[in-house]
């Protein structure tokens, strides 16, 4: 065996018998994994994939607008952000100094996309059956796009490009002000230019394209829905696929400086490539109020231009998708990567912050997730809605973030916050325990408190948040009960504040082993099992399964099994007694067990009534003089190994037949039956001379043709052999013969 395979398999010994010590007496609850530490609740708080926490970057909820889904951002020079929303269809405007407003409004159901140009125009897109439409701001008393006037200040639009197609996915603009549109039911990318003159840039061959972005040098990536492909497309309109996704549709672009192409993939390739992304539409526009009170009568649905628009829960392409969401890495010369996945998180959009990290914004928990490295990640953020669904930069740093399921806006700033606190989630001990000391692995100003109780809802009574001193004992004041929770509070400082990593300990109130059934069977033996070291020896609570224990029919042998159940999860011994028919003293069969069964030789016990007694000890998890027992006893059985008696056998020839003539008898068990034969013919069955079998002795009395010369006179001097067995109810068995001679 190579060293370095056998000194990882010594580590991994010594790691189970370490995790088994620690099942017995005092007990751990620790939490340091990402699992375990995204089921707990954060507030300013990121939990890290490798384990651990750290503060969040501050996260300022800017505007709330009374729309149900934002589809994008977009912000101008001077810091104010626009937002496309739907549910109702509007472009909502917040200024740098938290001034809210609406200044596009539309009979469609929804605003899809949003780009801003230089000169501080606006072009956004409308779905279904939508135009692009450029929205400008009036510094003089105009005409709006009907004809009326319009005061100094206000917001006027003008249908810039109606493409023809039923759907408008994305918007992008070039350095050269030129719109891209990327639509759907045909599959094209459309381009109009300063001037308003159109023209079809590109069509694919998938159904719709989903989104756009550019690259450094001027090509256009954009990705599709139906085959997730991720297409080059050059200025003069020639398109290279870049990557065909595991995924059906390419849901969010991002590019970083070095050339590097980021894109989320969501949905299995099962739905045909014509197939209508999963968007929502909502109808009848509902107000906030509506939305905050409930989200029931949600459901998916393409757009219907046919009847009554539906909403889904889902606020953004993608929704409805099943398999969760990936994203790739295509490198500059086109070798991609997969470096993220998740099975519950749907990815909407994609950014880089200030750090250089990838964020992704997901669905449907409202999580951002910072992407350093593949399988490298923090869970930094959870907003108050359900889906990320847009990323835009913020003059001066940091990044805007929109949601859906509630329409909002918020700031992602550079600066972590100041102050951030984590709330474990619930520990059920299973049994009232005693708490110990916490042993905390962290750096930083960081503060521990600690919580317990009786139910497993905090908010039921539980006791106050204490602290715990880590200069100190570190000890848990809390009251002795069943549950337990912890919490840290993170404060900004050099160094950083982190937690690597909380243990608890602990102390369960000791409880009886309790009896589940005895079990008493004839004829068998058990195999012993080989000797398993429990998964997880220091998980109390967790379900136990006996094995199936092999065994064999063996005649003469008795087995013995039971069930115990003991709600510390102690190491149990067993000494297994019995006990005959009117006597009053235990007599010990073997003790010292640790397997809940035992065979043993029938024949070690007279014939007779028997009951079997078990006793259980979990004294091998406890101190002498602190271990708890209990005892059951079997059902009432019966032994029997002795064969019955077989007295006074006769035969002779009479007339051609045979007559025998016996007694059986058996000190224990009535006779069941019994057979004869002649001249070692067949066994025939034959019955006692009252017949009926229900007594330990029996007289039998019978005649059998002769084998030799049976149905004539038989002749004189003819020998033959009578044999006779008996079976008791036991299946005990005697026999007997005899040889008689024709006269």
């Amino acid at each position: 065996m190579p060293v370095v395979l056998r000194k990882i398999l010594v580590f991994h010994a010594v790691l189970v018998l370490a995790t088994v010590a620690l099942g017995e007496g005092t007990r751990t609850w620790e939490q340091s994994k990402f699992d375990d530490l995204t089921k707990g609740t954060t507030q300013g708080v990121a939990v890290r994939s490798a384990g651990g926490l750290e503060l969040a970057p501050a996260f300022k909820n800017l505007y709330t607008t009374p729309s149900a889904y934002i589809w994008k951002i977009a912000a101008d020079p001077q810091g104010n952000l626009y937002a496309a929303a739907g549910g109702p269809a509007r472009v909502y405007r917040v200024t740098s100094s938290g001034q809210s407003s609406t200044i596009f409004e539309t009979h469609e159901l929804q605003v899809q996309a949003l780009v801003v140009g230089k000169n501080g125009v606006i072009y956004t897109a409308t779905n279904p059956d939508g135009k692009v439409y450029k929205i400008e701001r009036s510094e003089a008393a105009g005409k709006d796009s009907t004809g009326g006037k319009t005061p100094t200040g206000s917001w006027s639009s003008s249908v810039y490009f109606d493409p023809g197609t039923k759907y408008i996915w994305d918007l992008a603009l070039d350095g050269a002000g030129n719109v891209y549109v990327a639509t759907g039911d045909r599959g094209e990318i459309f381009r109009v230019t300063p001037k308003g003159e159109h023209s079809t840039f590109f069509t694919s061959d998938e159904a719709h394209i989903r989104v756009l972005a550019f690259d450094a040098k001027g090509n256009l990536i954009a990705g599709s829905d139906g085959s997730g492909l991720v297409y080059r497309i050059a200025p003069d309109g020639k398109a290279f696929v870049l990557y065909s996704a595991p995924k059906k549709e390419i849901t969010a672009l991002a590019l970083d400086g070095a050339g590097n192409i980021y894109a989320a993939g969501v949905g299995e390739k099962r739905a045909p490539a014509s197939a209508l992304p999963l968007m929502i539409t909502p109808v009848p526009a509902p107000t906030t109020q509506h939305l905050e009170g409930a989200q029931a009568g949600i459901t998916i649905s393409g757009f219907n231009t046919g009847g009554p628009m539906m909403m889904t829960n889902f606020p953004a392409p993608g929704s409805g998708a099943t398999g969760g969401s990936e994203i790739y890495r295509i490198a500059p010369d086109g070798s991609p990567d997969r470096i993220w996945t998740s099975k519950d998180d749907l990815v909407y959009a994609l950014a880089f912050d200030q750090h250089g990290r990838l964020l992704a914004g997901t669905g449907n928990r409202g999580n951002i997730f910072a992407i350093r490295a593949e399988d490298e990640f923090t869970e930094l953020l959870k907003a108050s809605a359900s889906q990320i669904t847009a990323f835009t930069p913020a003059p001066g740093g940091g990044l805007y973030a929109s949601t859906s399921n509630l329409g909002k806006l918020f700031l992602m700033s550079e600066a972590p916050e100041s102050e951030g606190s984590y709330e474990s989630d619930v520990f059920d001990a299973h049994i009232f325990s005693r708490w110990g000391r916490a042993e905390v692995r962290s750096q930083g100003n960081v503060e521990i408190f600690a919580r317990s109780g009786n139910v497993d809802n905090p908010d039921r009574n539980w006791s106050a948040w204490e602290p715990v001193d880590l200069r100190k004992d570190a000890k848990l004041k809390v009251p002795a009960a069943r549950f337990v929770q912890w919490k840290a509070v993170l404060h900004a400082g050099n160094p950083a504040p982190e937690v690597a990593s909380v243990t608890l300990n602990y102390l369960q109130r000791n409880v009886a082993p309790d009896f589940g059934d005895i079990t008493v069977q004839k004829d068998v033996r058990y195999q012993s099992l080989p000797k398993q070291v429990p998964a997880d020896a220091n998980a109390p609570g967790q379900p136990h399964f006996d094995i199936p224990v092999p065994s064999i029919h063996e005649q003469s042998s008795i087995g013995v099994r039971w069930t115990v159940h003991d709600d510390n999860d102690d190491d149990m011994i067993y000494s297994v007694y019995y006990r005959g028919d009117g006597e009053t003293r235990w007599m010990l069969l073997k003790d010292k067990l640790t397997d809940k069964f035992y065979s043993f030789d029938a024949s070690l016990l007279p014939d007779g009534g028997y009951t079997i007694k078990v006793f259980a000890s979990d004294a091998p998890s406890h101190s002498p003089g602190e271990a708890l027992t209990s005892e059951k006893e079997s059902d009432r059985f019966e032994v029997d190994t002795t064969p019955p008696q077989i007295e006074n056998l006769t035969a002779s020839v009479e007339g051609g037949q045979v007559h025998v003539s016996f007694r059986a008898a058996d000190s224990f068990s009535p006779i069941q039956h019994a057979e004869c034969s002649v001249d070692a013919g067949d066994w025939q069955f034959v019955g006692p001379a009252d017949q009926i079998s229900d007594s330990k002795t029996e007289n039998y009395d019978f005649r059998i043709p002769s084998p030799s010369d049976a149905g004539s006179k038989a002749a004189a001097g003819v020998e033959h052999v009578v044999v006779v067995r008996v079976y008791d109810r036991f299946d005990n068995m005697s026999s007997a013969k005899t040889v008689i001679r024709a006269k």
